[in-house]
């Protein structure tokens, strides 16, 4: 694959940041989606199902951020 130089457009960068707010806020719905069911769980339950919850995200986008930079998925690719 051709890389394009600095100076050359590419629909990488806005298709990127295009997938990463719809994946953010489809991945908020859900979260909202969750948040009756786990609500009505004892404190001590919900805590760690809310500190995964709020991690998780981070790893779909680490793949993604380096696809909008590098045109590559993984690192070393």
């Amino acid at each position: 694959m051709i890389e394009p130089s600095p100076h050359q457009l590419s629909l990488r960068r806005p298709l990127g940041i295009i997938a990463l707010i719809v994946g953010i806020f489809a991945y908020v719905l859900f979260v909202v989606w969750l948040f009756e069911p786990v609500g009505q769980l004892h404190p001590l339950l919900q805590a760690p199902i809310w500190l995964v919850l709020g991690i998780a995200w981070i790893f779909p986008v680490r793949p993604l951020m380096l696809w909008i930079e590098t045109g590559k998925w993984r690192p070393g690719q």
